[in-house]
């Protein structure tokens, strides 16, 4: 299962339900927040990977918590939530309540519900990655091009799919932070997780100044 078919397919609707039933935000409001997520996390996570140290600890977390069982079922979110509280403490560090702050201008979701939420969508985004890492029967020297083929071949797929109900998701619930961008905002996000064009970054302003800022420098 590639990126994309996470995003639109039953784990993310059910993921997305569950967390409009619990927290009283609109389900497009929180597919538009794992769509923009998820990448952040796999980026930062491919960064870590570069560091052998940290590349063993997420191998081990992986093996150990993240086996992919998740995905398949969602009543886990509400007991793994302080999980996830600890999975993005780690993964973001000192910059956490920038993202944070962040996701939450540009999704419309509240300051005080956009952690909780985040916490609640973790554990599936490590469930994915642990899953493709079974699949690729990767170890811990592998993490790094296979959190990397997971974002490109995201992209790829965006670019072939210029028009699709998450590009219309994305860009109604993000708003003017997509206005200028390239009409494909799913595209625009994973461009800039990747390294995308600087000035396309620029041009995505709200948004484009969150994956810029974190990753653009």
């Amino acid at each position: 299962m590639n990126l994309i078919d996470l995003l639109t397919g039953s784990t993310g609707n059910q993921v997305a339900e569950q967390a409009e039933n619990k927290f009283g935000i609109s389900k497009n409001q929180i597919i538009a927040l794992l769509a923009v997520a998820t990448p952040v996390v796999i980026s930062y996570l491919r960064n870590k990977s570069h560091d052998a140290k940290e590349a063993e600890a997420l191998n081990n977390a992986l093996d150990k918590d993240h086996d992919g069982s998740i995905l398949d079922d969602t009543s886990q979110l509400d007991n793994r939530q302080d999980e996830g509280g600890s999975i993005l403490s780690h993964v973001f560090g000192n910059q956490k309540n920038t993202v944070e702050n962040q996701l939450s201008q540009n999704t419309g979701i509240s300051i005080d519900k956009i952690g909780p939420i985040l916490a609640m969508l973790a554990p599936v985004i490590m469930g994915y990655i642990g899953k493709e890492k079974q699949q690729s029967n990767v170890g811990a020297g592998g993490l790094g091009d296979l959190l990397g083929g997971i974002l490109g071949s995201a992209q790829s797929q965006a670019q072939q799919q210029e028009s699709s109900p998450l590009n219309d998701i994305l860009g109604s619930v993000l708003g003017g932070a997509t206005s200028q961008s390239s009409g494909n905002p799913l595209n625009d996000i994973l461009g800039s997780v990747l390294g995308g064009d600087q000035q396309q970054k620029q041009q995505q302003g709200g948004l484009g100044d969150l994956l810029g800022g974190l990753f653009g420098k």
